[in-house]
């Protein structure tokens, strides 16, 4: 367990020095740029409604569906990617569609690794009009107010999902150099964050004397308007991004690390009294009474700066560069956390139901239901649509559901999910907004698929041994997960607390609502699932009445062993766990 929660935090050391690469203004100061082919071709949009959704005739090749679809959801720019599977004409015909549900961080790859492995083409193959959903920031969804411009937006996500399948194409030993360059620019990263904290400083001292003919770049008015731009930000709480609490630590940690910079005693003391004022004027919200102080403000803050770098003996070298720096990298943080603000509730109030008006428009069931099968998160917030339903006593509009490894409590259980708690603290999901899920994966892999496997047991919490081809495990660990925000971390790790999973203001348990739904469940667990293990599983299956409930854990003593993706994907899955679902499913699909 020791050497699982180092490998943890090294993970999350490689999270909170790679999130920077993730802002739209990031330069990358060592390396060149990965070389991408587009995955899209150009297309024409043809638009179903006026302006709510559309259809990509001439879909990417990185999509395998039968169609691309894009589903914009109610006052947001948001358009969800929708892959159809088009029902076989063979196959006896259905009454409902069918929507997929991915699991948290994941694309629609998982449901759909290769015509020999692809729960949603066998779904498709048995009738049913098959759908999976990406919810915002997952796979092809985008953020794009025009529609219009979806074309290129789609081409820019292509160029990024790409970058990662090379290492697939490439081979393993690109893999590993991936691998290596990852690890290595977080070394050097730990050591220029170690300098600036002032722990062991690899800065260059100069001599007086010496530092007089050093030319130094530095656009004064440029850096007080940065400087202000940040604090106006800060003041205006990132316009309701941050709650006030929020915005307060936010600017202590911005204080400090400027603070860090200055190593004369005597700047200290004229930065600290600047930095009260500051403070006082952020608590007190803008105006147009305080910019013109804060702006002041930053001006002698920058003048404070400029004096270290003159007047300070021996004088610091490049303290205007990283005092420049330190801004630079302040203000994508405050852009990845307008960027990737959403919860589990977002996905719930929002995706789900703009994507089942979207499909119900395009299938028109007669009784204006849709089945549903989710996977891990994607059964979360299947329960979660039934609490939520069953408490405000709306029709949940699903004929039947089928949960794969998933459950609202796992208070009970030893899941290995418990290692995210440590960002359970709101702080430091400040300081760490987005956890890169698929670049992280994509660096570890090497290491956890060949000799010494220092990281093999991140294997295992995906698939049992023998479990899974190892071609694809390997497109799934390099293909199928993405970036995820703290705050959807943040409020899944409710689910860890007595109660279980809550809504974002942790005043709605989502299970003690569960026993008022009226819509068929299955709930199948894996026996070697570590991150929902079955008792967690059958925990939540326990909650919904009796007549309307089946559980059934898959796996053997003494073999085969199912873990966390091998319901969906495992060699045996077409075999043993497709059959069990086609005929629930079946059995609730009549009008």
């Amino acid at each position: 367990m020791a050497t699982v929660q180092s490998d943890i935090r090294c993970a999350y050391h490689i999270a909170s020095s790679t999130f920077r690469s993730l802002s739209p203004t990031f330069r990358p100061r060592r390396t060149a740029a990965v070389p991408c082919k587009l995955l899209f071709p150009s297309f024409k949009l043809r638009a179903f409604s006026t302006c709510a959704a559309v259809r990509v005739p001439e879909k990417p090749s990185i999509c395998t569906a039968d169609e691309l679809h894009y589903a914009s959801v109610p006052n947001s720019d948001w358009r969800l990617a929708l892959w159809r599977y088009r029902p076989s004409p063979q196959a006896p015909p259905r009454n409902h569609p069918l929507l997929l549900l991915s699991g948290v961080g994941t694309n629609a790859i998982g449901y759909d690794l290769a015509p020999g492995c692809s729960f949603a083409r066998h779904m498709s193959g048995q009738g049913y009009d098959t759908w999976i959903l990406e919810v915002r920031g997952a796979g092809l969804s985008l953020q794009e107010p025009n529609l219009k411009e979806i074309e290129h937006s789609a081409k820019v996500k292509s160029e990024k999902m790409e970058a990662i399948s090379e290492i697939k194409i490439n081979g393993t030993v690109n893999a590993e150099e991936e691998s290596t360059k990852i690890l290595d620019d977080l070394s050097k990263s730990d050591t220029c964050i170690n300098g600036i904290n002032g722990k062991e400083s690899d800065f260059s001292m100069v001599e007086e004397e010496d530092f007089i003919g050093i030319a130094t770049i530095w656009d004064e008015s440029s850096v007080v308007s940065e400087l202000t731009e940040t604090f106006m930000r800060l003041s205006e709480r990132l316009s309701g991004f941050l709650s006030e609490g929020q915005s307060r630590i936010m600017s202590a940690k911005l204080f400090d690390q400027i603070s860090k910079l200055l190593v004369d005693s005597q700047l200290s003391e004229r930065f600290n009294e600047v930095r009260e004022k500051l403070s006082y004027l952020l608590e007190t919200g803008q105006t147009s009474a305080i910019a013109g102080q804060i702006r002041d403000l930053s001006q002698r803050l920058v003048e404070i700066i400029e004096e270290g770098q003159r007047s300070v003996s021996p004088p610091l070298f490049d303290l205007q560069d990283r005092f420049s720096s330190t801004i630079d990298d302040f203000q994508k943080q405050l852009d990845l956390i307008v960027k990737y603000d959403w919860d589990f509730d977002h996905y719930l109030l929002e995706d789900v139901p703009a994507a089942m008006d979207y499909i119900m428009a395009i299938s028109k069931p007669k009784d204006g239901k849709l089945l549903a099968i989710g996977h891990s998160m994607g059964g979360i917030l299947l329960y979660a649509r039934l609490s939520r339903c069953g408490f405000e006593g709306r029709d949940p509009r699903l004929a039947a559901i089928v949960t794969l490894a998933s459950s609202l409590d796992y208070t009970s259980s030893k899941s290995a999910l418990k290692m995210l708690l440590p960002l359970a603290d709101p702080a430091q999901a400040l300081n760490v907004p987005v956890v890169p899920l698929g670049a992280l994966l994509s660096a570890s892999y090497p290491l956890s698929s060949r000799s010494p496997y220092v990281l093999s047991w991140l294997n295992s919490l995906i698939s049992a041994e023998d479990m899974m081809d190892p071609e694809m495990l390997k497109k799934l660990v390099l293909n199928n997960f993405c970036t995820i925000p703290a705050k959807l971390i943040l409020q899944l790790t409710t689910a860890f607390r007595e109660g279980g999973l809550r809504d974002r203001s942790n005043t709605f348990y989502y299970k003690d609502h569960l026993h008022k739904c009226h819509v068929p469940v299955l709930a199948l667990a894996g026996d070697q699932d570590l991150i929902c293990p079955p008792v967690a599983v059958e925990e939540t299956a326990k909650l919904i009445p009796e007549h309307l409930v089946s559980y059934k854990c898959f796996g053997e003593p003494g073999g085969p062993h199912y873990a966390h993706y091998d319901l969906v994907g495992g060699r045996l899955a077409a075999e043993q766990v497709y059959p069990c679902i086609i005929d629930f499913i079946s059995m609730h699909d009549a009008v």
